[in-house]
């Protein structure tokens, strides 16, 4: 893939600004970089392109640059591109030989000198009155990200009925899938850091239509802060985009990122310390609230009881009652300590783990005094009590064992890791305001 950049050339009675001096006033660097990807737009290109360069030179703040990203159009939006660049200071063109959203914004996101980078879609269905919302928080150091939500209950939307139930079924699957806390993935209106780029792409795999989602999903789960603007928002009738092309592959991208994030393969716990912010918290990131640890232990703890059953039913025989449950609770408590650490408490890499899985053990005896109690009672008061009794018995005295194992886990296993995260102070961007 190449990728080529037209610049404004000089005019013969005055020097047009580059892109790195674009806007009247501007530094060399811009505060804003608005990409707008597009792929065949020579309808509507240039009104997009006029309407939205006039817009930030009359009312936006801060000195801002255009960049149409083309997409390997094969019409006339190149040509019209370029001429916009010559005759618009502030706009310039980024032209790359391969389709795809995710791809243009990966590459033109990542060689731009802005401070804030974010994109926009061609057809201006967003109200550009939302922008200044939405850069705002990411200049003065308030969050990393900046998202505009059509679903928002202050929001004003018009689109069919067919699309809002797709956009709201598609987020309900990210909240359901992958514990997302975003309202609206795939609104074209987004901004992001230009440090929270350089830290966040390089992991985005998608180049399509789920790179918003991917890169949206991987920021919370790196504890960074994303702020949502309600914005107004029309639908384009004559949007082609591929509805059920689109969600089909939306839907493999969750399922891949699933599993990526299952893995504990990507870095993330590293980045939220690159990125501080004013006034900031290390706050825990997606699903490790006491919620989303809640209801990812009861799940952990529901397959561990129906293992330890099955254990516990085919070793009665050859060890008995109390070496069947003894066994069983071993072999479960190993893999139960192992799967809370990854997925209820998010705790990635081999870093303490052994020392967790000895606390876990620890915590692994409690539990066993407790059934082994129940069990001596058992035998004691009904030493002929036939085996699905005797079962029964250790499933109910390990459901009261699994409240000690959570508060436990919680509040003495794992409460080191989660105490040991820095807690960083940032301060805001510096640009010149005209």
């Amino acid at each position: 893939m190449q990728t080529t950049t037209t610049q404004e050339p000089a005019g013969a009675d005055r020097a047009v600004p580059s892109p790195a001096t674009d806007s009247p006033g501007a530094t060399a660097s811009p505060v804003l970089d608005l990409v707008i990807p597009v792929f065949n737009e020579e309808t509507g290109l240039e009104r997009a392109v006029r309407t939205t360069r006039a817009f930030l030179d009359r009312s936006f703040p801060y000195p801002a640059r255009v960049t149409i990203a083309d997409n390997a159009s094969t019409d006339g939006t190149l040509a019209i591109a370029r001429r916009l660049a010559t005759e618009l200071p502030g706009v310039r063109v980024e032209h790359l030989d391969a389709k795809g959203r995710g791809r243009a914004l990966h590459t033109v996101w990542l060689a731009s000198d802005a401070q804030v980078l974010a994109y926009m879609d061609v057809d201006l269905s967003t109200d550009l009155a939302a922008l200044l919302p939405l850069v705002a928080p990411l200049v003065s150091g308030h969050s990393h990200l900046a998202i505009g939500s059509r679903l928002s209950r202050t929001s004003r939307v018009v689109r069919g009925p067919k699309r809002e139930l797709i956009s709201r079924t598609y987020n309900l699957i990210l909240r359901g899938a992958l514990s997302a806390r975003f309202s609206d993935a795939q609104c074209g209106f987004k901004a992001i850091r230009a440090d929270a780029a350089r830290e966040l792409l390089p992991l985005v795999e998608d180049t399509g239509w789920f790179f918003d989602t991917e890169l949206l999903v991987l920021a919370e789960r790196a504890g960074l802060r994303i702020h949502e603007v309600p914005v107004d928002w029309v639908d384009d009738p004559d949007s082609r985009v591929d509805i059920v092309a689109t969600a089909a592959a939306d839907l493999r991208g969750v399922a891949r990122l699933l599993r990526e994030l299952t893995s504990g393969r990507l870095p993330l716990s590293e980045i939220r310390g690159h990125l501080p912010l004013i006034g900031d918290r290390q706050r825990p990131a997606p699903g490790t609230s006491l919620l989303h640890q809640l209801v990812r232990f009861a799940i952990v703890g529901g397959l561990s009881t129906v293992a330890y059953a099955v254990l516990f039913w085919w070793w009665r025989g050859p060890l008995g009652p109390q070496g069947a449950n003894f066994a069983a609770l071993l072999v479960t408590a190993v893999a139960n300590t192992a799967a809370n650490r990854r997925l209820t408490f998010g705790i990635r890499g081999p870093g303490a783990a052994l020392r967790h899985q000895g606390q876990g053990l620890v915590v692994f005896a409690l539990g066993w005094a407790l059934s082994a109690g129940s069990l001596w009672i058992l035998q004691t008061t009904a030493p002929s009590a036939p085996r699905a009794v005797e079962l029964a018995v250790v499933v109910v005295a390990n459901l009261g064992a699994t409240v000690l194992r959570f508060v436990l886990l919680r509040g003495w296993v794992f409460r080191s890791h989660r105490a040991s995260s820095p807690a960083p102070t940032g301060a805001p961007m510096e640009g010149p305001v005209r």
